[in-house]
C-alpha cells in the first residue's frame, strides 16, 4: 500500500472541536466487513445489540497527564512551547521533550515556566532522535514536582483541534472514563465514547471487559514522509499486557465469543502480545507495530473505531481490520451525511468480521 491511498478531502469543518455533550451521545456507523453492509445507527449506545453474554470488550487504560508547556526562553523571553513526551529519570528530573520552535533552542538554555518563574528547565541535549532532554530545576520531593509541573500543562490536543483556546474543561474531555495508569500523551480516542451508564448496561447484559495499557505517544499524530509504508517506522510505545486481561481474553475465545477491541492501540497491542498458538500472553515491554494493508489479524472479531484524519496510521490500522475498499467506502459515506464528525471527539464506527 502506499501513502497517497489514504489521503481524502476533509473539510476542517467536519473535525470536531469538542466532544458530544455526553460520551455516548454520538453516531455509530456499522460495518459488516465480510457482506459490506453498511447500518447508521443514531446512537453509540446501540452498539451493545451486537453482542451477547460473555462477549469481551479490550479496553486501554491508559492515563493522559497535561503534556503541553508554554515557557520563556532566557534572555530573549522568546515563547516556546514544550511538548513532554516522558519521564526518563525521576530522580534527577530529566523528560524527553519536543521543543518549538526548536531552531531557537540550544544545550545550555535555560526556560522559565508560570508566573514568577515558578519552574525553570535546562535543555542538556538536543541530540535525541525524537527532541531534547530538559533537565528541570526543582528542590520538592518527586511528587510535588510532579504536581507543580501538571499544573502548568494543558491537554495534549492533537494539532487539529488547536483552532480554540485551550479550557479548564479540556484534561477531563480528553481521558477515558477507564483512564488508569499514567503516561499516554493522546488519548485512546475510540473508548471516549463510553460512559458509565454504558458499562453498567454491559454489565447487566453480561457483557465482559478487559483491560491492557498502550501509553499512546506522538507516533500516533506524526507525519509519515515516505509514500512506500513497508519502509515507515512508527515511535515505540510502552505496552503492559496482565494475567488477568489474557485469562479473560483466551477463555472467550475458546468459548467462541467475541473479542471487541476498542481502538486502534488495543489492536496493537494484542497484535503484539499474541503468541504464535494464536493465544495471548503477558506482556511488558514496547512495541512499534505498524498495522497496514493487508494484514491477518488474529484476536479481535471486532472492533470500535473513530473516524480518523487522512493519512493517519489510525485510518490505515482500521483499513487492514475492514478492508481497505470497504473502509474508503464508508469514508465516503460518511462524508456525503454532514452529520458524521471526525477526529478524536469525532463518530465512532463498528467494524464485525461476521
Amino acid at each position: 500500500m502506499k501513502l497517497s491511498q489514504f489521503k481524502f478531502k476533509l473539510p476542517e469543518e467536519r473535525i470536531a472541536q469538542y466532544p458530544s455533550p455526553y460520551r455516548d451521545d454520538c453516531r455509530l456507523m456499522v460495518v459488516h466487513a465480510k457482506s459490506g453492509i453498511i447500518e447508521h445507527r443514531e446512537q453509540f449506545t446501540d452498539i451493545l445489540e451486537y453482542f451477547e453474554k460473555d462477549d469481551v470488550f479490550v479496553f486501554n487504560d491508559t492515563k493522559v497527564f497535561p503534556a503541553r508547556l508554554y515557557g520563556n526562553k532566557e534572555k530573549t523571553g522568546a515563547k516556546i512551547e514544550v511538548f513532554l513526551l516522558r519521564e526518563l529519570n525521576p530522580e534527577l528530573r530529566l523528560w524527553d521533550v519536543l521543543v518549538s520552535p526548536a531552531r531557537k533552542i540550544r544545550i545550555g538554555n535555560k526556560l522559565y515556566f508560570g508566573e514568577n518563574d515558578m519552574m525553570v528547565a535546562e535543555v542538556i541535549d538536543n541530540t535525541t532522535s525524537r527532541g531534547r532532554t530538559l533537565r528541570f530545576l526543582y528542590d520538592g520531593d518527586h511528587e510535588e514536582f510532579k504536581q507543580s509541573l501538571y499544573a502548568l500543562g494543558e491537554a495534549p490536543l492533537p494539532r487539529e483541534m488547536i483552532k480554540r483556546p485551550a479550557e479548564p474543561r479540556d484534561l477531563e474531555d480528553f481521558q477515558c472514563i477507564m483512564a488508569k495508569n499514567e503516561g499516554a500523551v493522546t488519548v485512546p480516542s475510540a473508548g471516549l465514547h463510553f460512559s458509565r451508564q454504558l458499562l453498567k448496561r454491559m454489565e447487566i447484559k453480561d457483557i465482559r471487559s478487559a483491560f491492557v495499557t498502550m501509553h499512546c505517544g506522538l507516533g500516533n499524530f506524526r507525519e509519515i514522509d515516505v509514500e512506500d509504508l513497508t519502509k515507515y517506522k512508527t515511535d515505540s510505545e510502552e505496552i503492559h499486557v496482565s494475567g488477568e486481561a489474557c485469562q479473560i481474553i483466551n477463555d472467550a475465545k475458546e468459548q467462541g465469543h467475541k473479542i471487541c477491541a476498542i481502538g486502534t492501540t488495543v489492536q496493537r497491542t494484542l497484535e503484539t502480545a499474541v503468541s504464535a498458538d494464536g493465544k495471548l500472553k503477558e506482556y511488558n515491554g514496547w512495541t512499534n507495530k505498524f498495522i497496514f494493508p493487508p494484514y491477518e489479524f488474529h484476536m479481535a472479531d471486532a472492533m470500535v473505531a473513530n473516524f480518523y484524519i487522512p493519512l493517519s496510521i489510525m485510518l490505515m490500522l482500521t483499513c487492514a481490520y475492514g478492508g481497505y475498499t470497504r473502509i474508503m467506502k464508508a469514508y465516503k459515506e460518511a462524508l456525503r451525511d454532514n452529520r458524521y464528525r471526525f477526529g478524536t471527539y469525532g463518530d465512532a464506527m463498528l467494524i464485525l468480521q461476521d
